[in-house]
């Protein structure tokens, strides 16, 4: 097997001050015609982490991956990685980053199995080969054909090991399982949990809610370049509304729930019998409310991240951040 590149090794010995993989500190980016990409980024992403980067498309999340990667300079403010300013040795850093950009392009002419061996080659053959095997069966990936006759989510799949081949130590994907079907999602959602758990980080930008909840350890909120929140899943969703809704045999009184602990009714239908509630917090107050009529059947909504990152975005721009942030 051979050695890893001298560059790359000086790197590795470097970790932040705080043991994070990832430094912001007011990271910014201004375009021409002074459109403001990113504003003020400070945020740390803990090592060995998944760590979700949320937003709608034009939100700075691409922006903020090429500043990481010291393809694009930043216009105050700065980014490190593992200790090391991206900007200051980006060759080094990227050496021990492993990267799914959200526009993949292959050389249309080569095989899967050319690709691979092409990035092999350009990481000094630093490859377990079997390790690379496992992941393309895993994936189900087509080696044999050239990569223009494959279908959006088989070059996607390609791109995918490409970006996990040398065992980084740092893995950023730009939306992943974009094109991808349900089981191959299922299996790269396996495979990062695996990577993480061997002690990669995963730095994971994407606006599919669903399957971010599902992997992440923790997830930041970028909202026209500025930071709406950083928390850890569960407490994010924790500080949702639940939903409910009660069929009773016969309507309760209007005012059955007023004062009840932060449940609001937003909704009655069937002559009264079918009611809706949102409750902040604990439902138990409204369940022993309820439990005082003749409840035919319930249903709760689990409050997901999906509800609250989209609540976030309906309360519109700050009077400062302006329309054209």
């Amino acid at each position: 097997m051979s050695q890893i590149p001298v560059a790359a090794a000086a790197v590795n010995e470097q970790t932040s001050a705080n043991g994070a993989a990832i430094e912001f500190v007011g990271l910014t980016k201004r375009y021409t015609g002074d459109h403001l990409a990113l504003d003020s980024l400070t945020l740390s992403v803990p090592q060995s982490s998944v760590f979700g980067y949320l937003g709608p498309n034009g939100a700075g999340k691409t922006t903020t991956i090429r500043l990481m990667l010291d393809l694009l300079r930043p216009t105050s403010g700065s980014v490190s990685v593992f200790g090391v300013d991206c900007n200051a040795d980006g060759p080094a850093i990227r050496g021990r980053i492993g990267y799914l950009p959200g526009d993949l392009n292959l050389y249309p002419s080569f095989t899967g199995e050319s690709m691979l061996r092409f990035f092999g080659a350009l990481r000094e053959n630093h490859i377990r080969w079997d390790y690379v095997r496992d992941l393309c069966g895993r994936l189900d990936i087509e080696l044999d054909r050239p990569t223009r006759e494959l279908s959006h989510g088989n070059k996607q799949k390609v791109g995918i090991v490409l970006a996990l081949m040398a065992e980084p130590d740092l893995i950023i994907l730009d939306e992943p399982t974009n094109g991808l079907d349900p089981l191959a999602q299922h299996h790269v959602m396996e495979i990062l949990r695996e990577v993480s758990a061997r002690g990669s980080t995963v730095f994971f930008s994407s606006h599919n809610l669903s399957e971010v909840e599902g992997i992440c350890d923790q997830v930041a909120i970028i909202r026209r370049g500025r930071l709406v929140a950083v928390e850890r899943v569960e407490e994010l969703t924790s500080r949702t509304i639940t939903r409910v809704r009660m069929t009773f045999a016969a309507a309760p009184a209007a005012d059955a729930f007023a004062g009840v602990g932060e449940a609001r009714e937003i909704r009655r239908s069937d002559g009264g019998r079918l009611i809706e509630l949102e409750i902040a917090g604990e439902v138990d107050g409204a369940i022993k409310a309820a439990a005082r009529h003749h409840m035919v059947s319930i249903e709760t909504e689990r409050p997901s991240l999906e509800d609250t990152f989209l609540a976030m975005y309906e309360e519109g721009p700050s009077a400062e951040e302006g329309e054209d942030a």
